[in-house]
């Protein structure tokens, strides 16, 4: 059975403001160095030898933490993770869509640098996350950046409903490390072959369930899509594209109001483009 947001809401807390303390910056190499150590009293990881160059060493720790399942970690590994990502947060400036055009904009760049009311997940039906450490994915970058937190909700979510996530749904958490407060995670078409009507229903579906699902939260009033399913799901760009902007145009439409943005996030030259030209 399909989880509906009042039934998973008190499950991740969704309510409640995410406000970690944050390491200042002399902390962080420390910090990672000691989660690593933490990390190596846990079984799943194994024997590693943890690596002297800083930068190899948190590249180690995001590493480990994407292969993770969505088990509880240790309280105190989970303090020493979030002052470390709480650091690395106020290490970089993020865009704000509130200094973007309104009611609709396009914006080039890494989503998991946006300062957004809420961002757009494309996930998989498991709903969990990439686990495959280095992948160039959306769902994988975003998961690094708000940590090991979010895969925890996730998993207590698919707990909840029992089922893998159905294609063109949507279910939302908080976006803790994230300079965005939540996270839509909606699971998009995959299309091997020919593109064929039934995948452009089910993309514009997940577009107006991920609306659908910020409206009923009333802190979110600004929303920023990643290309749902123009990745590794092999939907064509331009058609993408096309469907999106249509889609959201006419959910703006008949909810006049409701959100003061609503941006489209492109992470290549191409991408940005084909949104140019239709807005």
């Amino acid at each position: 059975m399909l989880a509906t947001l009042p039934g998973y809401r008190d499950a991740v807390a969704l309510d409640e403001p995410f406000r970690p303390l944050s390491a200042p910056a002399h902390e962080l190499g420390p910090l990672t160095t000691l989660a690593l150590r933490m990390l190596g009293d846990d079984p799943w990881v194994g024997r590693f030898q943890v690596p002297g160059n800083a930068g190899e060493r948190r590249r180690l720790l995001r590493a480990l933490l994407t292969i993770r399942g969505p088990a509880p970690l240790d309280p105190e590994l989970v303090a020493v993770l979030d002052a470390l990502l709480g650091g690395e947060r106020q290490r970089t400036r993020p865009a704000d869509v509130l200094e973007l055009p309104a009611p609709i904009a396009v914006w080039r760049g890494d989503i998991t640098r946006l300062k957004a009311d809420a961002i757009v997940n494309a996930a998989n039906d498991a709903m969990l996350g990439c686990f495959q450490p280095g992948h160039a994915c959306v769902d994988n970058a975003i998961h690094a950046v708000a940590g090991p937190r979010l895969r925890a909700d996730c998993g207590r979510i698919m707990a909840l409903q029992g089922t893998p996530e159905p294609t063109g749904a949507a279910k939302i958490t908080r976006g803790y490390h994230l300079p965005a407060p939540f996270v839509l995670h909606t699971v998009g078409p995959i299309v091997r072959g020919d593109l064929v009507p039934a995948h452009g229903t089910a993309l514009a579906d997940s577009y107006r369930a991920c609306l659908d699902l910020a409206a009923e939260v009333p802190a979110i009033r600004t929303v920023a899509f990643c290309g749902i399913s123009t990745g590794i799901f092999g939907f064509p760009k331009r058609p993408a594209a096309r469907i999106a902007v249509g889609t959201v145009r006419d959910w703006l439409a008949a909810r006049p109001g409701r959100f003061d943005r609503v941006v489209f996030v492109a992470y290549q030259a191409e991408d940005e483009a084909f949104y140019r030209e239709l807005l």
